[in-house]
């Protein structure tokens, strides 16, 4: 203890304490240099926040440095001053390469506006995310197929840009498909990543349309080498699953004139005593949920007739 004693007073006291403070106030160069730092690190986070920063900081030691070279006339203090000026001028080039390399078209800076800033996502996540489909746009014109009952097969994901699609199964209408929502998100959540699956519905564009596609294994690869690009798929899918049970929850409807809601099975199932056995759980959990649904309407159909 009284090593450390005599170590700390050391420190404290070996220098001399100041017995007169100097009268004159420094020059404004000073004080500049200090309202830059102050006023640098009130910045935010971000690529323009960093451009913030950095760019106050440095002409806050740059300031430093005329001061140290003009008034106090020492070397050490100018050297570094200068070598913090000289990093954040570096880093601001950095930063600024950066920027202006995370640059997209049109249709993909409209899609990050509103789809995936709102959820906070930076440019450089949503970068790997459009490198991920290879930054490409895929036409489908009117009364084309996305995809076919039966026929295709399910090794993609896509997201709806533009126009409208038509779901439909043994050529009955189920729902359509708006922008900003995914195409097949019921069968991408049906199957596993070492499964395979081909579509139960037909996908066929009423006008023409704009979507973005990711390939099933490549996107499955993103999403092991990013956790949270995985997490924030989990969401969007669910989301957007949610938004498809509930389209077509809106148009089923039992006797007396009593709605479905999937809210509410039991209340259904009691309703329609002739409804079939139901299937184990196993398989209810990884069935498609646009098909669960499909066969609730088909059902109902059966009885009105």
């Amino acid at each position: 203890m009284g090593e450390n004693a005599s170590f700390w007073e050391s420190l404290i006291y070996a220098h001399p304490t100041c017995t007169t403070w100097k009268q004159e106030a420094e020059g404004s160069i000073y004080h500049l240099a200090s309202i830059f730092f102050v006023v640098g690190f009130m910045g935010g986070s971000g690529f323009f926040g960093l451009l913030y920063v950095f760019s106050l900081l440095g002409l806050g030691f740059l300031c430093s440095s005329v001061w140290a070279w003009l008034d106090v006339c020492a070397a050490d203090i100018f050297s570094w001053n200068f070598i913090l000026f000289a990093i954040c001028f570096i880093q601001f080039i950095y930063v600024t390469y950066q920027v202006r390399s995370v640059s997209f078209d049109k249709e993909f800076q409209e899609l990050y506006s509103a789809l995936f800033q709102p959820l906070g996502i930076s440019l450089t996540v949503y970068r790997k995310i459009v490198l991920c489909c290879d930054a490409e746009v895929v036409t489908l014109e009117k009364e084309h197929c996305y995809a076919m009952q039966g026929k295709t097969p399910i090794d993609k994901l896509s997201l709806l840009v533009s126009g409208r699609i038509r779901v439909t199964v043994d050529g009955e209408f189920l729902h359509y498909i708006f922008p900003l929502q995914f195409l097949d998100s019921p069968e991408w959540d049906s199957l596993r990543p070492t499964e395979e699956g081909i579509f139960q519905v037909t996908l066929t564009a009423e006008t023409d349309c704009r979507y973005v596609a990711w390939r099933r294994k490549k996107l499955y690869l993103l999403f092991a080498k990013h956790r949270f690009i995985s997490r924030l798929f989990s969401i969007l899918i669910g989301s957007d699953i949610a938004e498809k049970l509930y389209a077509l929850n809106d148009r089923v409807q039992v006797g007396k004139g009593f709605r479905y809601d999937i809210r509410l099975p039991n209340f259904y199932h009691a309703s329609l005593p002739e409804t079939p056995t139901v299937k184990s759980s196993h398989h209810l959990q990884r069935s498609s949920p646009r098909r669960k649904l499909t066969g609730v309407a088909n059902c109902d159909t059966s009885r009105k007739q």
